[in-house]
């Protein structure tokens, strides 16, 4: 079975970084895996997502320039690495994965087939 574990999150000023790390397990499969956020009274939005077949990614307008994802193969570890944090950042992250029925650039913005979720790790940035 897949399952996800993510961790990371805390309180930041803006500015700052923080490091989301998700441990990733039970793939027998292509998948696509990433990083979706929700903050209060927000809907979800796709954050980050990495391809396992070709490691090709998908980053979100708000995000681009700021944060980078990445997979390590030899720990099953996918990791978003977040600098210059904004105060708008603050929201629950969440790691989720699916089959990769698409690429990245396609599945990961209205997280179409993310049939997996990890508990969600809030990053709360002041001002």
């Amino acid at each position: 079975d897949v399952q996800l574990q993510a961790s990371g999150g805390g309180l930041v000023e803006a500015g700052g970084s923080l490091r989301l790390s998700c441990a990733a397990s039970g793939f027998t499969f292509d998948y696509a895996i990433g990083w979706f956020r929700q903050a209060p009274g927000q809907g979800r939005e796709g954050v980050s997502c990495i391809s396992s077949s070709d490691g090709s990614t998908y980053y979100g307008d708000s995000v681009e320039g700021r944060f980078s994802i990445f997979k390590d193969n030899t720990d099953n570890m996918v990791y978003l690495q977040m600098n210059d944090l904004k105060p708008e950042d603050t929201a629950v992250y969440f790691c989720a994965a699916g089959p990769l029925l698409f690429s990245v650039r396609e599945q990961c913005p209205i997280d179409n087939g993310m049939n997996y979720w990890g508990k969600g790790t809030l990053v709360t940035v002041s001002s």
